[in-house]
């Protein structure tokens, strides 16, 4: 029996997708998977029963990556699960920077009493005109699952489409339209395009990548729209070009102090994967990601571990190790298993950066002392007898 523990509400369209081997606690001691949206768990402390934790969504800063790698803990999300939700927002958050709906819907709420409003509307609409989006030049930076679909919906409205990603996988380029403009730099991207929308995730090389530079580069009047990570963005360099026009509107999924209720931004209240699809879906994938690493120990979607598939275990017994990136620590937990007369029928190793995951399928079971001896092999972190 499994017990799992979620720190938010998660769909239970997701949670009904548990068999009968698993169990809900309230509990997050007794958890050997914890689910989780968007709660804060950089100060929770983990209990040493603790497998996994599965983000039902894609950014993962509310999760102490680093030190649950160190603690032997995978950590999943959900990439592209939300990208429907999100990029048709991307697209709301155009049309809304493009035409000045929000400002006419507010004139109709303030003239609601007015017996001629009709007439009124007439006179006034003409402060409230915009530009339409087709034929104008869009930028997408990063074209992972979102970027992809924001491309692609763009061209069917008539956009002419540039994407930069110098780290673009072979899927997203098999699904990528063919009418979609390559571009060499995100500096092509400033230069040329009427609108520029960011998908990337935020690292130390990303941050703040929307800079006073980088906005030098634009065309004036252009529309930039952020629905990935308000760090991506120096809001204050933004609130500055947005003052002087240089940026037409920016549109933000994060409302902050330094965005919110500023002229010339329309700022949503993290709205991005707020619909009921999205949320079925991260929770579907979550749930099944964790099923899959607690019964066969398996890895699909980790941000501190390596991915690793060796399917469904049909030997006797499965072992995993989860383990520091050194060397010569495969030889020694191979050697465990040799003094413990156990043969090794089938075995991967896997490595990301400074830790490294090994699935092993045995003959035989092994025993708690086996287990002991290879957790006290130096580098080793957790083992997960799977089988």
């Amino acid at each position: 029996m499994f017990q799992y523990h979620c720190l938010n509400p998660i769909s239970e369209i997701g949670l009904n997708i548990f068999d009968g081997n698993y169990e809900k606690t309230d509990s997050m001691e007794k958890a050997k998977a914890i689910l989780v949206r968007s709660a804060a768990m950089h100060e929770l402390e983990f209990s040493p029963e603790l497998a996994a934790i599965a983000r039902a969504g894609a950014g993962v800063n509310n999760i102490p990556l680093e030190r649950c790698a160190k603690e032997g803990i995978v950590v999943f999300n959900t990439p592209g699960a939300n990208a429907n939700g999100v990029k048709e927002l991307v697209l709301a958050g155009m049309f809304l920077a493009s035409r000045d709906v929000i400002g006419g819907i507010q004139w109709v709420k303030e003239n609601s009493g007015e017996e001629t409003i009709a007439k009124l509307a007439e006179k006034q609409k003409s402060h409230f005109a915009g530009q339409e989006i087709a034929g104008k030049k869009l930028g997408i930076i990063g074209l992972g699952a979102i970027g992809v679909k924001v491309a692609n919906a763009a061209t069917h409205l008539g956009m002419e489409v540039y994407g930069y990603d110098p780290y673009v996988s072979v899927k997203a380029a098999w699904e990528l339209s063919r009418s979609i403009k390559h571009a060499n730099s995100a500096e092509e991207i400033y230069q040329n395009c009427d609108y520029i929308t960011i998908h990337v995730p935020l690292l130390d090389n990303t941050k703040k990548m929307i800079n006073e530079g980088a906005i030098e580069q634009m065309k004036d009047g252009v529309i930039l729209l952020n629905f990935a990570r308000d760090l991506l963005v120096d809001e204050e360099a933004v609130a500055a070009a947005v003052k002087s026009g240089k940026i037409k509107r920016y549109v933000s999924d994060f409302p902050n102090p330094a965005t919110a209720g500023t002229e010339g931004m329309i700022v949503i209240p993290h709205l991005g994967a707020s619909t009921e699809e999205s949320e079925d879906n991260c929770a579907r994938m979550a749930v099944e990601e964790v099923m899959d690493y607690l019964e066969n120990g398996n890895i699909k979607n980790s941000v501190n571990y390596p991915n690793c598939d060796m399917g469904e275990c049909r030997m006797p017994a499965r072992v995993a190790v989860l383990h520091k990136n050194i060397k010569g620590i495969i030889g020694k937990y191979s050697a465990v298993m040799g003094d413990a007369d156990i043969n090794i029928s089938d075995m991967t190793n896997k490595s990301r950066g400074d830790y490294a995951y090994s699935l092993l399928d045995l003959e035989s079971p092994v025993t708690p002392e086996v287990v002991e001896a290879l957790k006290a092999i130096p580098g080793v972190l957790k083992v997960r007898v799977i089988k």
